[in-house]
């Protein structure tokens, strides 16, 4: 490390820095290009690009519900930020500042708190700020104890096991109450995240109900929350109302204009009165900005996003730009005046590529560009072989649809060996059968051989870490967050 003008930075002060905070779409896509750009400055140390994220890959979102049914490694859901930015500094660590006017982002690191040095001040001549957004939660009742998210690669797999593991207390039971409970699967939220989760793991579900004896598919009970009257609104209203249709031939219980009350003691209670004993709340209600954009001295909207320019500057700062989630863009194709794009992977991609430009643009004193962007359309899966789809006016349902969501998918998927591993993986699933195995004891490594020295272990082995009520006095199951 050493020292410059604005603080201590990750390395040699080269003519120019710029610091891109966030590792997902917009940080590594943005990255990726001014890599690219800038390769003879780079390679000179005219300049130097800086990413600070929490984790060292991207995740590709929309795969998540094909890797929690097993259709997908996750391994090959993430990209090795690395391995894809090699010309770039990667910091893992969090930023928990940025001051503007002085230029200088505050950020801990794994490290930080090992080394008693304190937190990092890295200093920068243009920021990007993307790092993206955090579960919207509401003061529910349980909801902190026993809720389940879906945003996270870690979540997903989580969540693969727990169902499983569900499968497998039922089984075991004597309980009669424990098993209907065990089979009981809620889930909040009927947007992307929502449906395509629930669609994907009923499916697996039903599948894997086959390999037990005393387990039929009509025996799991699965429950969709919705507080508004339609899903999937990203589709349009007809195909909607397709995949509730669908859903609801599934024997899935979609219940529109409800809301989550209270899930203590593992009783989900709706709005409409009903109530359902369960050991699964999966919570997919929503996004809402990185808690960073509050500790910024940047401007923002009501809804705590980066107010920005058509052109994805911070509007009124100077070398600050920003896409994405955190980022309020004007949306220059509605026909309504004050319209923002929309916070979604699809704008996301293409504002970085944009943004890219406009940096390097601004750095060289050249025009900037504004975002552009007619919005194409959207794909969902209903699980295996089954879809919705409203692409340039075009609607397809049923397989047709589920075939346009893997190829739109894969083709946006980053690099040529994601893509390679992600076809591989697809074939192979088509010639054999899924894999229904548990791995939840992975999140408890230690557990089995703490026993065995006598420590008493902080998981009982032989009974699968995520089955186990999660109370806020656990500790975070890595250094960085407590997902």
């Amino acid at each position: 490390m050493a020292p410059d003008s604005r603080g201590t930075t990750p390395g040699t002060r080269p003519g120019g820095r710029i610091l891109v905070v966030g590792g997902g779409y917009v940080g590594m896509y943005t990255a990726l290009r001014l890599q690219r750009k800038l390769k003879q400055r780079l390679k000179s140390g005219d300049a130097e690009i800086v990413v600070v994220t929490p984790e060292p890959y991207m995740t590709y979102q929309p795969f998540l519900p094909e890797a929690a049914a097993g259709s997908i490694s996750p391994r090959h859901v993430v990209v090795p930020l690395r391995r894809v930015l090699k010309d770039c500094t990667i910091v893992i660590g969090e930023a928990q500042r940025v001051d503007h006017a002085k230029r200088t982002a505050t950020v801990t690191t794994l490290a930080t708190g090992e080394d008693g040095t304190g937190a990092l001040e890295i200093g920068y001549d243009e920021i990007v700020i993307a790092p993206g957004s955090v579960s919207r939660t509401l003061p529910i009742p349980g909801l902190a104890d026993f809720g389940i998210g879906f945003k996270t690669v870690e979540e997903a797999i989580g969540l693969r096991n727990h169902v499983i593991e569900q499968m497998d207390i039922a089984s075991a039971t004597r309980d009669p109450a424990i098993r209907d409970a065990a089979l009981t699967f809620v889930f909040v939220g009927g947007g992307y995240a929502g449906v395509e989760a629930l669609a994907e793991l009923e499916d697996m579900a039903r599948y894997t109900a086959r390999y037990y004896h005393n387990i039929k598919p009509a025996d799991l009970k699965w429950i969709l929350v919705e507080a508004s009257g339609r899903i999937l609104p990203e589709v349009g209203e007809a195909m909607g109302t397709y995949a509730l249709g669908e859903l609801r031939s599934r024997n899935i219980d979609v219940r529109l204009e409800t809301r989550l009350d209270t899930c203590e003691d593992r009783v989900a209670v709706l709005s409409d009165g009903s109530r359902f004993p369960t050991r699964t709340l999966v919570w997919t209600a929503g996004v809402k900005p990185a808690p960073l954009l509050a500790a910024t001295d940047l401007p923002l909207t009501e809804r705590g996003r980066l107010r920005c320019t058509a052109a994805l500057g911070v509007e009124e700062m100077p070398h600050a730009w920003a896409a994405g989630d955190a980022a309020a863009v004007p949306d220059l194709t509605a026909s309504e005046p004050g319209r923002e794009t929309a916070p979604n992977a699809q704008h996301a991609v293409r504002q970085a590529k944009v943004l890219a430009d406009n940096v390097l643009a601004s750095v060289d004193g050249k025009p900037l560009t504004e975002y552009r962007h007619a919005y194409a359309g959207s794909v969902a899966s209903l699980g295996l072989h089954k879809g919705v789809a409203h692409v340039y006016g075009r609607k397809l349902k049923g397989y047709p649809a589920w075939l346009m969501h893997r190829t739109y998918h894969l083709s946006r998927v980053p690099t040529f060996n994601r893509k390679a591993r992600v076809l591989a993986e697809w074939t192979l699933s088509g010639l054999f059968k899924r894999e229904i195995v548990s791995l939840g004891s992975l999140e408890h490594p230690r557990a089995e051989f703490e026993l065995a020295a006598g420590g008493g272990g902080s998981g009982t082995p032989g009974l699968p870490g995520p089955s186990r009520p999660k109370g806020p006095e656990e500790p975070p199951r890595d250094g960085r967050t407590g997902s």
